[in-house]
């Protein structure tokens, strides 16, 4: 499937990561189905279609987290790779990780296989920091719905 309908497939996903959504973001995640015959994207096609800023897109370029390459009229060029990267680095910041730990990652990823065994590492601290967040927001939730039940209970005027 291409790139931008995966893309697309992901963000309508609704309250929750339902099973369509997570086989898209798998496929997404996956290499191996980048399409070599799409088209590249400009700044604002890729920022809209990842659901971030065109500020934030060139941002994430000074950084070093993506490098689209320029058109023969020096815009930038965002193909398949660069597109399915920033839905990567969007799903890291969302989870919090710094941006210190993403240049590191990506750094690692450029750098080849022999740094998979400190990028795992990485990944394992990110997932469980997520799972800790998981946990923090479940008793807020809790917490919110035990004062909706309270409040029904007693309603002010």
């Amino acid at each position: 499937m291409a790139t931008e309908a995966l893309i697309e497939r992901i963000l309508a996903a609704g309250d929750g990561p339902s099973s369509s959504a997570i086989d898209a973001l798998h496929e997404l995640l996956d290499d191996a189905t980048i399409e070599a015959s799409a088209m590249p994207k400009s700044v604002a096609e890729a920022a809209r279609l990842v659901g971030l800023s065109t500020h934030t897109l060139r941002y994430y370029e000074q950084e070093g987290l993506v490098r689209p390459a320029r058109n023969t009229s020096g815009y930038r060029a965002y193909s398949a790779l660069d597109l399915r990267r920033l839905v990567f680095l969007t799903r890291m910041r969302l989870s919090g990780m710094t941006m210190t730990d993403l240049k590191r990652y990506i750094l690692l990823v450029e750098q080849g296989p022999d740094t998979i065994p400190e990028r795992r590492r990485i990944m394992l601290d990110q997932q469980d920091r997520i799972k800790r967040q998981i946990r923090e927001l479940g008793l807020a939730l809790e917490i919110t719905e035990y004062k909706i039940r309270v409040y029904d209970g007693h309603p002010e005027d």
